[in-house]
């Protein structure tokens, strides 16, 4: 039987509506600084010719795309959950943790929730920091090897857009931190129990096994299935965003480099979900990759209105739901 953790100190469960509303309000102030300073640097002019010129019509897709990613993340937050013989969290349980810890009213980003909530499910509270960092790996697990064999292929075929400096970190960098990761997990049994930087690798190295027993479990397959969704329907949310400033859709391998540099942190893991800083970095990573910075930054709004702030609605009902089902 599993008995309540107690969580010293305050949670993102705690926060009264002012503190929520006044992280709101400073990840607003946040992201329209960096619109602001990179809509600039385009150029006002051609920034307000791409909002006056927009094809509306693919952005309800683009909405469509963002709920088939959130879809994809439970999935995978489920499994994660329950690999190893972890527990089995209810459907709505989970889409209420999922909501909410993409919510910009998260002050220390979305992993704080996830932190929180395996706490409470777990006996052992190193256990729930495992399966965070689980968390957190295996959203790279998929997106960081495609990313890489498209650089790889890019360098192949000498395209000079992107350029090496963007394909050529993700070629080297990936295969080698994947043999370096790989290699070091014999050592885990060796470091576990011990204190201080031993133990957090420890953890680290716990954290990609668990991984490794996602893609290697057919009963766990939903995990890898679910990223691979998450993935693929919030790149099609931007790709989307893109048709409709463009008015074409970007090649697909310069998009994902374009999108895997500028998520080089994913929002999940970013303090208020990553206000000010997607906005200004990923702009700019698309213009590396050959698109306009007038049509990226108007894209890239109009991409986080669909991911960051629309979403706030199902994220404030989920807190509401977590609140509800709190211990105590």
């Amino acid at each position: 039987m599993k008995l309540p953790r107690p969580f010293g100190g305050r949670t993102h469960l705690d926060g009264r509506p002012r503190e929520l509303a006044a992280f709101i309000a400073l990840g607003a102030a946040l992201s329209a600084a960096a619109v602001v300073g990179v809509s600039w640097a385009a150029g006002f002019g051609a920034v307000a010719d791409r909002l006056r010129h927009v094809d509306a019509r693919w952005l309800p897709l683009a909405v469509a795309a963002e709920v088939l990613a959130y879809v994809g993340y439970v999935l995978a937050y489920r499994e994660v959950a329950r690999v190893e013989d972890g527990p089995s969290l209810p459907h709505s349980r989970a889409l209420a943790l999922v909501a909410t810890g993409f919510g910009v009213f998260i002050a220390r980003g979305g992993f704080s929730v996830d932190l929180h909530a395996f706490r409470q499910e777990f006996v052992d509270d190193r256990e729930a920091r495992v399966r965070v960092l689980g968390l957190g790996a295996l959203e790279y697990a998929l997106l960081a090897p495609a990313t890489c064999i498209v650089a790889i292929l890019l360098l192949l075929d000498h395209v000079h857009q992107p350029g090496t400096g963007l394909t050529m970190p993700w070629a080297i960098a990936v295969p080698t931190g994947g043999v370096l990761a790989l290699s070091a997990l014999r050592l885990r049994d060796r470091l576990r129990g011990r204190h201080g930087w031993r133990d957090h690798l420890a953890q680290w190295l716990d954290s990609i096994h668990v991984i490794r027993q996602l893609f290697f479990k057919l009963e766990h397959a939903a995990g890898p299935i679910g990223t691979g969704i998450y993935w693929f329907g919030d790149i099609a949310c931007l790709a989307l965003c893109l048709r409709a400033f463009e008015g074409h859709f970007p090649s697909v391998a310069p998009l994902l480099i374009g999108y895997a540099t500028g998520y080089a942190l994913t929002r999940r893991t970013l303090p208020l979900a990553g206000a000010g800083a997607v906005e200004a970095l990923l702009p700019f990573a698309l213009l590396w990759t050959g698109t306009p910075l007038a049509a990226a930054v108007t894209a890239v709004l109009a991409y986080r209105i669909v991911n960051f702030w629309l979403p706030i609605v199902p994220a404030a009902f989920g807190l509401r739901s977590l609140r509800a089902a709190k211990p105590g």
